[in-house]
């Protein structure tokens, strides 16, 4: 028997082409494209569509939403962690979060992550599998669908690694940026990476203009390799160059996510080091105190040194 297909992993090009091969007229495709981003449940909501159709359709199709395992909420701001079982029966996890702008979704991209940065609480896990982009999609959707909201902001920043995962990730962009999907513009999606050389590369020549951000971390190769594997493929100069590409083709200012642990890269010749690495470059620095991580003796680094080393960078003009 043949497999179906889960409609959320398709763009509009793709569900015209399988309309298109089973003999069904191709305008069908943008009334199914805009039924599942309106919130269809089943093919029977598609009421436009004939019932013949609607059969036909899921014969060859699913709608593949993702189910809410848990959601955590805090007390402190009212930030709601989602855990989601995924049709296989791996979990993966999703932050909403609300600010005056509106609301902002973090998504996860894989299942586990085969990076092995220390300070990361899901490098534990391992790696499992990459997410199809309807997986992702399908995040967004359940949460929506959950509150009752319309999310305005992406952030791919939670379990995985991006660009490990690109194409899922790159037709997730352009599935989500649709006018006839979710319709989220590309300035409002921020990707995340820990510094695939090569995928930053790839990104730019997409020219997508979306925020990118990198999990920079140190200012020199030596601490960033005992904290981020990944340093001893790309070092940080190698970075640097990929990310001055990017900025010089994309005309985007990339974010730096940059961990402050104490007595590990909160001096201030860290700083200066940074600064000196980062000068001239079309850039934010993102200072985040780190999180304790169990396995890890990582402690926050004191206010009074976070506050230190922005003001050295300030001092250069970052």
């Amino acid at each position: 028997m043949e497999q179906k297909i889960n409609l959320l992993d398709l763009t509009i090009e793709d569900i015209s082409k399988h309309l298109e091969d089973d003999g069904i007229e191709k305008y069908r495709a943008k009334q199914i494209f805009q039924w599942i981003y309106k919130g269809a449940a089943s093919f029977d909501d598609m009421t436009n569509i004939s019932k013949d159709l609607r059969q036909k359709l899921k014969d060859k199709f699913y709608i593949g939403k993702i189910e809410i395992q848990n959601r955590l909420v805090s007390r402190i701001d009212g930030t709601i962690k989602y855990l989601f079982r995924l049709i296989d029966g791996n979990i993966i996890e999703s932050v909403l979060m609300k600010y005056k702008h509106g609301y902002s979704a973090c998504i996860s991209s894989q299942v586990g992550c085969r990076m092995g940065c220390k300070f990361c609480a899901s490098t534990g896990a391992g790696f499992i599998r990459n997410l199809s982009s309807g997986e992702m999609i399908g995040q967004i959707l359940a949460i929506q669908e959950d509150q009752g909201i319309r999310i305005g902001n992406i952030v791919i920043m939670g379990i995985g690694e991006p660009l490990d995962n690109y194409d899922n990730v790159v037709k997730f962009l352009r599935i989500v940026n649709h006018k006839d999907g979710l319709n989220v513009g590309y300035r409002h999606i921020s990707v995340s990476t820990c510094g695939l050389v090569p995928g930053i590369l790839r990104l730019s020549e997409e020219n997508f203009p979306i925020t990118l951000s990198i999990s920079l971390h140190a200012p020199d190769d030596e601490t960033r390799e005992q904290l981020m594997p990944v340093n001893k493929r790309y070092s940080i100069d190698k970075l640097i160059e990929a990310c001055k590409i990017y900025t010089e083709v994309t005309k985007r200012r990339i974010t730096f996510e940059y961990a402050v642990i104490a007595g590990v890269n909160d001096s201030r010749n860290d700083a200066h080091k940074l600064a000196h690495k980062l000068k001239g470059l079309l850039c934010h620095v993102n200072l985040i105190p780190v999180n304790t991580v169990e396995g890890t003796n990582f402690r926050q680094s004191e206010r009074q040194h976070i506050e230190r080393f922005k003001n050295i960078l300030k001092e250069y003009g970052i």
